[in-house]
């Protein structure tokens, strides 16, 4: 049946509400392809609770007084920075931006283009826990304990390391202008040319009394060679103990640990045991048959010994095959994983941790020495080229009171 009415709309109002209806769809386009084009693969709950990170991005995109330090780089580098540190694996689990993840890989390769410095964290703050020996840092007069105020004149006070390196390497040739405070209370203004810098995992001379004193940096690629070719050549130099110094050592790779453990240690020795998030343990033992298994041995540990020198000062001494001496170390044992990202950059997380060969948790308790010395300040610790020039009178009455500790113990 036909209606009875026919309704028409006159053109002068279909045009302009296909206008608006134009707008209208092109705005819901650009909310899908912004929001809702990837569906937000976690639960329900925690998706609804990522709206606080949108509306926080858009108010500071949308209102913050200067908008190139709210570009979308800052922004993401930034969000992944405060999600991977509110783990509280504080010191290992990290975001890395492309540029730090690359120069994370050249240190760990042993080289990189910089000032050539070890950096670490006390109460808050960064600072040198040593300088290379050798380097251009060593050179102009940095030491173990330094705090950077100011490179180039920035404001560095409450940098976190990975922006404090971003900010000192640079290319071989330039100078860098480092406003340095002493553990003294000084400051001082440091020019410093960077230059490429090679790392040695391993420094070492002999001490007065034919005790070795072998300092292993970080456990980086060529670590494992290293400490063999200085143990030989302190056996062929009549070495009949070992220092074994540890502090300030960040870590490093696993199997570069597990292969200087085997020097050590006897064959099939527990080195660690590795757990992950759903509590199955695995043991890591020994395969090498040790250089020296029983030459008397002292390793050294503080604060700033972390991760991989945590471990390895921790099988030694389960093991009884030496004598710690020195501060607990920083409580690190995570195993990193890194993931990749886009562009170059990486998360490396904690995804399993290292347990002593006893099943003691080392992340957030660190490894306590047999002796306790605490060292007044960073900046008394001496390496071996400079403990190297003392005699035994002097170096027992040297500032360096864990090195002296170590000395007493193994000389008598």
């Amino acid at each position: 049946m036909r209606s009875l009415f026919t309704f028409r709309i006159p053109l002068w109002f279909v045009m302009p509400l296909l206008a608006v209806l134009s707008v209208a769809m092109l705005a819901i386009g650009y909310y899908a392809a912004t929001r809702l084009s990837t569906p937000c693969p976690l639960a329900a709950e925690d998706c609804q609770k990522l709206n606080r990170l949108y509306a926080a991005w858009d108010l500071i995109k949308e209102n913050y007084v200067d908008p190139e330090a709210a570009n979308t780089d800052a922004l993401v580098d930034g969000a992944i920075t405060g999600l991977v540190d509110s783990l509280g694996d504080k010191g290992h689990s990290r975001y890395m931006s492309p540029k730090d993840a690359a120069q994370e890989r050249e240190a760990l390769d042993g080289t990189f283009e910089g000032i050539g410095a070890y950096l670490s964290e006390r109460e808050g703050y960064v600072i040198i826990a040593a300088p290379i020996e050798g380097a251009p840092a060593e050179k102009a007069g940095v030491l173990p304990g330094d705090r950077i105020l100011t490179v180039d004149g920035v404001d560095m006070k409450s940098a976190t390391i990975s922006e404090l390196q971003s900010k000192v390497r640079g290319p071989s040739g330039t100078t860098v202008v480092l406003e340095i405070l002493h553990e003294s209370g000084e400051t001082e203004t440091i020019s410093i040319v960077r230059q490429s810098i090679d790392i040695p995992s391993v420094t070492w001379s002999m001490l007065p009394g034919n005790v070795a004193h072998i300092h292993l940096n970080q456990f980086s690629a060529q670590a494992n060679d290293d400490m063999r070719t200085a143990v030989r050549a302190a056996q062929a130099g009549g070495a009949t103990a070992i220092i074994l110094d540890l502090r300030n050592n960040p870590g490093g790779y696993v199997d570069q640990l597990m292969s200087v453990a085997g020097q050590f240690l006897p064959t099939d020795s527990t080195v660690l045991i590795e757990e992950t998030r759903d509590k199955t343990r695995t043991p890591y033992n020994t395969d090498d048959t040790p250089l020296v298994p029983d030459l008397p041995m002292v390793v050294l540990i503080n604060s700033n010994s972390a991760s991989a020198a945590e471990i390895l000062s921790a099988a030694l001494q389960y093991a009884k095959r030496a004598y710690l001496i020195g501060e607990p170390t920083f409580g690190t044992a995570t195993v990193l994983r890194p993931f990749d990202l886009d562009a170059g950059a990486q998360i490396r997380l904690g995804t399993t941790q290292w347990l002593t060969p006893s099943g003691d948790v080392v992340r957030g308790v660190g490894i306590k020495p047999d002796e306790i010395v605490v060292l007044g300040n960073l900046s008394d610790t001496l390496s071996p080229k400079l403990a190297a020039a003392l005699s035994a009178d002097e170096l027992r009455a040297s500032k360096d009171t864990q090195l002296t500790a170590a000395y007493n113990h193994l000389v008598k």
